[in-house]
């Protein structure tokens, strides 16, 4: 299948191409610059898409955002957050609404966010939206999409959990403390994270690509969330560190903010039904199976995690 990727040289992006063309798609990016080459390119600030000398394509996978947890929020950070977001996902639902050449599918990343604070509670895909900044933010970002899903293009959303791999994302950051030994619960630790491994983003994403019943919101998550203490524990074990250390949840939100709270201390507990429904089968159920698996992977220097 021919498939147009936007993000492409993020942390999902760059996995997803390799994966892409290791199993016989063709993989093509969309370049936020102009090339002389015919390359496709786009603009969402000026509202440009190009697709240069490509002519059709089976599947959009949108992926660009700006990074949530790149600064402290402040006024201008949080539009930053949402513009990145809601703009140019209408901008490319518009275009693909509006083309002779309309792709089977529109890939459109989302977020668990879309559930704010859940406790302990389970949520899965047929919950509603919650309250705060990132669920605000996730609602505005799926809605984005309506033009292409009123052109009749399926439409997936797909919400993410916390990424894992070690060569990004928020593992990457962590590993550093929790190898000195600085690792340690945020907070009561109570709070439940939903996690998911970077493989199995790009299979489930290939999943979606092929599936004609997964549409809307499809939550990729592993179908077990652990809390933030259990996670703490399970980075040490992996890495063989002691984690003693606590970060306060006043501290944490004296040091980070508004963001503290949406991002360290609230807790989501999301489900992925509509994959475990579907039959996908999970590469990584088990958190501690996988933090040694992706270290594993990334301490052989083999790229692939």
């Amino acid at each position: 299948m021919k498939v147009l990727v936007t993000g492409s040289s993020g942390l999902i992006g760059s996995a997803l191409i390799e994966s892409l063309t290791a199993n016989g798609h063709e993989a093509i990016r969309l370049f936020r610059t102009e090339s002389v080459d015919g390359a496709p390119f786009w603009n969402p600030e000026k509202g440009i898409v190009d697709l240069g000398d490509v002519i059709g394509v089976d599947v959009v996978v949108h992926l660009a955002s700006y990074n949530i947890a790149e600064s402290r929020w402040n006024k201008r950070t949080k539009t930053r957050i949402l513009d990145s977001r809601v703009r140019g996902t209408r901008l490319l639902s518009e275009f693909f609404a509006a083309s002779s050449h309309k792709p089977k599918v529109i890939i459109s990343a989302s977020a668990v966010g879309a559930y704010g604070e859940c406790g302990k509670n389970v949520v899965d895909e047929r919950n509603e939206f919650g309250k705060g900044f990132l669920a605000d933010v996730a609602r505005q970002w799926e809605e984005s999409t309506a033009p292409a899903v009123e052109a009749g293009i399926r439409v997936v959303n797909i919400r993410l959990g916390m990424v894992l791999s070690a060569s990004g994302g928020a593992l990457k950051k962590m590993l550093p403390p929790f190898r000195m030994g600085l690792g340690g619960v945020i907070g009561s630790g109570k709070q439940y994270m939903s996690w998911v491994s970077i493989d199995d983003v790009t299979k489930m994403i290939q999943y979606v690509m092929t599936n004609d019943s997964m549409r809307g919101p499809v939550n990729f998550v592993s179908p077990t969330p652990v809390n933030n203490y259990t996670f703490t524990k399970a980075l040490g074990r992996a890495l063989h560190r002691p984690t003693m250390f606590r970060l306060p949840a006043f501290v944490a939100s004296l040091v980070f903010g508004e963001m503290a709270t949406e991002l360290l201390l609230s807790s989501t507990r999301a489900m992925p039904k509509k994959l475990l429904d579907g039959g996908y089968p999970f590469c990584h159920s088990e958190l501690e199976e996988t933090f040694r698996y992706l270290l594993d992977n990334a301490d052989k220097g083999d790229g692939k995690t």
